[in-house]
C-alpha cells in the first residue's frame, strides 16, 4: 500500500505535466463526449471528478483514467436507440453500473484473469492504439477533414488530397512539434509542451491565421462545476449488459496501461486494485454527470512525455481542468487544435515500444502472428471488437501451447542409483512394469495429446503401467475418460494400470466418477510429502502382482 502515499515534494515536479495534460485533455474530453452522442460538458465533468479519484485509488501510479475513444464509441452504441435530448439519465446510470461492475471485479481479485491476455496480443493492441492516436490527429494537424470513419482510410484520403491541406494549419502543427523537440534539449525540457502550445497560440494571433481551427471553434468551454444527480434505477436492467461489456473494455485497456508503465519502484501494478480504482472513478463520475472512463494509453503517454513523476500529475489534471473551466475558458479556446494534435502525435510515437515488439518478433512465429493479427484488428475494427478478438487470440494461443507442450517420458529405476528419464516406448513389453510421467497440461486438448503418446498396449500381455500424476492437482473428464479406456485396454490382455502421486482433489474426482470400479481402489496410490514415495509403493505392488499372477 506504500505506493498510495503522496509525497508533497513531488507536487512541484508534477505541476507542469498536470497543466499540460489538462490543456490537452479539455478538447479530448469534449470530443469523446461528442463521439458518444452526448453533451460535450459530460466529458469534462468525467475528468474533473473521476481522474483525480482514480489517481488516489489505483495501484498504478501513472495510469490516467480518462475518457477513451473505445469506451466513447461503445457508449454511443449502447445509447443508439435513446433520443439525444433524453440521454443524460441513461449516461448517469450506465456510468455508475460500469463502475459497480469494475469494483466487483476488483474486490473478487479478477485482475489475475488478465494474465490470459498474452504479451504478444497486448503488444499488438497497444501498438495499434498508438498508431490510431497518431492517425487520429491528422485531421486537426493538416486542416483536411476526411469523410471516412476509419482512421487508416482517413490517413490515405488525406495523402491523396494533399492539395486540400490547409498549409497554415499544417505549418503551425509542424512548428509546435519542432519547438517541443528543440526545447527538450534545453533546461526547459519539462515546460516544452506548455511553452510550445503558448507560442503556437501567439503565432496564430500575430499572423492572423484565420484558417487555423482553435479550441473555441469546436466547442464552448463551460464556466461551471458539476453538481450531483441521483440515478434513475429503473434504467438499470436494460443497461446492465451494456455496462458489463463497456466495463470489460475499460479493464482490458487499463491492464494494458499497467503492463506498459511500471510504478517508480520498478514493479508492475496490481491489476485487481486498478480495477477497483477505475470502478470508484466511474461511480463518482456518474453521480456528477460524467461519462464512462477507463485507463487511457494516450493520456498516460501524454503525461509521461510531459514529465510525470507521481500520482500528483493525474490529480492536478482534474484540478486544472476544473480551474480552466471556471476561470480560463476564453484563453483555452484560443489554443490551436493543430498544436494539441502535435502533442498527441508525439505521445503516440513515444507509446510505440520497439524493444517490446522486437522481443515478441524474436520469440516465436506464433507470438509474431498473434501480435500481427491483433495489431491489424485494432486498425481496421472498432476498438472494442479488437479487444475481444485479442482475448480470443490469447485464449487460443494459450490452449494451443498448453496442448502442444504435453510430453510423456518413461522413468527407469536404476539399482543403487537415481532413476533415469527416457522417451516413452512406442509399445509396452509383456510381463514388465513401465513407469510413465507426463509433462504439461492434461486438460481436454492436452489429454488428447497425452493419449496419442501412450505406448501401444494391444500386443502386450500382463503389462503393468504406473502413471505418475503428482504435479496434476486437478483433472478434467477428458483425461479421466482416457485413463478409463487405457485401463480397460490393458485389462483385456491381462495387464494392469496403476496411478501414483494422486492428490486429494484428484482422488475425489476419481471416486465421484466411479473410476475405482474400473481401475480398482487398491491400484491408486495417494501422493505423500516425500518425492517418489508413492511411485515406489506402486512399483512394489506391481512387482508383487506380476509374481502372484500366473
Amino acid at each position: 500500500m506504500n505506493n498510495l502515499k503522496l509525497n508533497p515534494k513531488d507536487l512541484r515536479n508534477d505541476l507542469v505535466p498536470g497543466i499540460t495534460a489538462a490543456i490537452a485533455s479539455i478538447p479530448d474530453a469534449m470530443a469523446s463526449a461528442v463521439m458518444a452522442g452526448i453533451n460535450p460538458v459530460q466529458g469534462l465533468y468525467a475528468y474533473i471528478v473521476g481522474t483525480p479519484l482514480a489517481a488516489l485509488t489505483t495501484s498504478s501510479v501513472f495510469m490516467a483514467v480518462t475518457t477513451t475513444s473505445a469506451m466513447a464509441l461503445a457508449t454511443g452504441s449502447a445509447l443508439a436507440e435513446v433520443p439525444s435530448t433524453e440521454r443524460l439519465p441513461y449516461v448517469v446510470m450506465l456510468t455508475i453500473l460500469i463502475g459497480a461492475f469494475q469494483i466487483i471485479a476488483g474486490l473478487f481479485k479478477l485482475g489475475s484473469l488478465t494474465r490470459f491476455v498474452s504479451n504478444a496480443v497486448m503488444t499488438g493492441f497497444l501498438t495499434g492504439v498508438a498508431v490510431l492516436i497518431i492517425l487520429g490527429q491528422l485531421s486537426d494537424f493538416t486542416g483536411y477533414s476526411s469523410t471516412y470513419s476509419n482512421k487508416v482510410l482517413q490517413s490515405l484520403d488525406t495523402v491523396l488530397h494533399y492539395n486540400q491541406v490547409d498549409w497554415p494549419t499544417l505549418g503551425i502543427g509542424v512548428f509546435t512539434l519542432a519547438l517541443i523537440l528543440l526545447l527538450r534539449r534545453t533546461r526547459l525540457a519539462n515546460f516544452s509542451m506548455l511553452l510550445a502550445l503558448a507560442a503556437a497560440a501567439i503565432l496564430v494571433q500575430v499572423l492572423s491565421l484565420s484558417s487555423v481551427t482553435l479550441v473555441g471553434d469546436t466547442a464552448e468551454i463551460p464556466n461551471s462545476l458539476p453538481t450531483p444527480i441521483m440515478p434513475d434505477l429503473r434504467l438499470a436492467p436494460q443497461l446492465l449488459l451494456s455496462a458489463m461489456a463497456i466495463g470489460i473494455i475499460g479493464l482490458v485497456q487499463g491492464a494494458g496501461v499497467g503492463q506498459t508503465y511500471p510504478n517508480p519502484d520498478g514493479k508492475y501494478p496490481d491489476a485487481s486494485r486498478d480495477f477497483l480504482g477505475q470502478g470508484i472513478a466511474n461511480v463518482a463520475a456518474g453521480f456528477f454527470r460524467g461519462m464512462p472512463m477507463g485507463g487511457s494509453v494516450g493520456s498516460t503517454s501524454l503525461a509521461m512525455s510531459a514529465g510525470a513523476t507521481s500520482r500528483w500529475t493525474n490529480i492536478l489534471t482534474g484540478v486544472f481542468i476544473a480551474i480552466g473551466v471556471l476561470l480560463f475558458g476564453s484563453l483555452i479556446e484560443k489554443l490551436p487544435m493543430t498544436g494539441l494534435a502535435a502533442i498527441l502525435i508525439l505521445a503516440g510515437f513515444e507509446t510505440i515500444n520497439t524493444e517490446r515488439i522486437e522481443m515478441v518478433r524474436d520469440t516465436s512465429l506464433s507470438a509474431l502472428a498473434a501480435m500481427g493479427i491483433t495489431f491489424l484488428a485494432t486498425l481496421v475494427l472498432p476498438i472494442q471488437a479488437a479487444v475481444f478478438l485479442g482475448v480470443v487470440v490469447s485464449s487460443v494461443l494459450y490452449l494451443y501451447q498448453a496442448s502442444a507442450t504435453v510430453r510423456l517420458v518413461e522413468i527407469v529405476p536404476v539399482p543403487d542409483g537415481l532413476p533415469e528419464e527416457r522417451p516413452a516406448p512406442a509399445e509396452l513389453a509383456s510381463n514388465q512394469v513401465t513407469i510413465l510421467d507426463p509433462y504439461g497440461s492434461l486438460f481436454f486438448a492436452g489429454a488428447r495429446m497425452f493419449e496419442a503418446q501412450l505406448p501401444a498396449a494391444d500386443q502386450a500381455t500382463r503389462a503393468v503401467v504406473i502413471l505418475s500424476l503428482r504435479p496434476h492437482h486437478d483433472v478434467g473428464s477428458t483425461l479421466l475418460g482416457v485413463l478409463t479406456r487405457y485401463a480397460r485396454l490393458l485389462q483385456q490382455n491381462g495387464g494392469l494400470l496403476m496411478i501414483a502421486g494422486v492428490g486429494e482433489h484428484v482422488m475425489e474426482q476419481m471416486e465421484r466418477t466411479e473410476m475405482f470400479d474400473v481401475i480398482g481402489a487398491q491400484n491408486v496410490f495417494p501422493a505423500t510429502p516425500r518425492l517418489g514415495e508413492s511411485v515406489n509403493n506402486a512399483l512394489i505392488a506391481a512387482r508383487a502382482w506380476l509374481d502372484a499372477t500366473p
